[in-house]
């Protein structure tokens, strides 16, 4: 990797690359790294589901905690109310019972009662299937709290449409990979996925990112000598 690529300024202990010094990676190389991903990972098998405020309420209990305490909290909170409305208008000391478990219920309770009631009459996001990705971004990320990750989720895996959670995984393993600048901030990183992720793409490239992120490429001890993607990682030349 060219020494413009790994000097700048320091964030937080790691690098930086100004726009500049900054070059995204040509098509050709994402097609390749999407497809040894899949050599390895398969392709998901996951379809939209179209429940895009179940997604949104499930991506809010999902901040700052794992997986197996999200989906007690979801379900903590679908077992005792029938509908959103009902959770909407409920006191909020019954919505945070409801979620405990699930960690910071104090403050998601607040977050998903502000939320629904910013969507408004009627309760509903059915209508984002038919806007432009751009549009239903804009329209999502006017919430209360949600941002472009959140919007991705429920755009994704609600609607199938060609938005690219990036997560902590998707971060990582992106940047060690070059795909994204170095110290570039959420929304660039956001930008950036969409860019570079083939058209019909955006599901399988995400979940395979999170894989690889969770199974090789860990943050404190990635198993680089046994990486799949080892050929094609910057990571390797810079660290030899």
């Amino acid at each position: 990797m060219p020494a413009a690529r790994r000097t700048g300024a320091q964030v937080r202990g790691k690098a930086t690359v100004s726009k500049a010094d900054w070059r995204r990676p040509r098509a050709d190389r994402v097609r390749r790294l999407a497809g040894r991903l899949r050599q390895v990972y398969g392709v998901p098998v996951e379809r939209p589901h179209g429940d895009p405020i179940g997604e949104l309420i499930l991506t809010v209990l999902s901040q700052s905690t794992n997986d197996r305490n999200r989906d007690i909290a979801y379900l903590g909170l679908t077992d005792r109310f029938a509908t959103w409305e009902d959770v909407r208008d409920a006191p909020v000391e019954l919505v945070e019972e409801a979620i405990r478990r699930g960690g910071i219920s104090k403050v998601k309770s607040v977050r998903i009662q502000a939320i629904l009631e910013a969507i408004g009459e009627p309760l509903s996001l059915d209508h984002l299937a038919d806007l432009p990705l751009r549009t239903a971004q804009e329209e999502l990320c006017a919430l209360p709290g949600v941002g472009r990750k959140t919007a991705a989720c429920v755009l994704l895996f609600s609607f199938g449409m060609d938005d690219v959670p990036v997560d902590t995984h998707v971060s990582r393993v992106g940047t060690r990979l070059g795909l994204f600048r170095p110290g570039a901030p959420l929304e660039e990183l956001h930008d950036t996925m969409l860019a570079l992720t083939p058209p019909g793409a955006a599901w399988e490239f995400h979940v395979n990112l999170l894989r690889h992120g969770r199974r090789t490429c860990a943050a404190q001890r990635p198993a680089c000598e046994v990486c799949a993607l080892r050929p094609l990682c910057p990571r390797i030349e810079v660290d030899a």
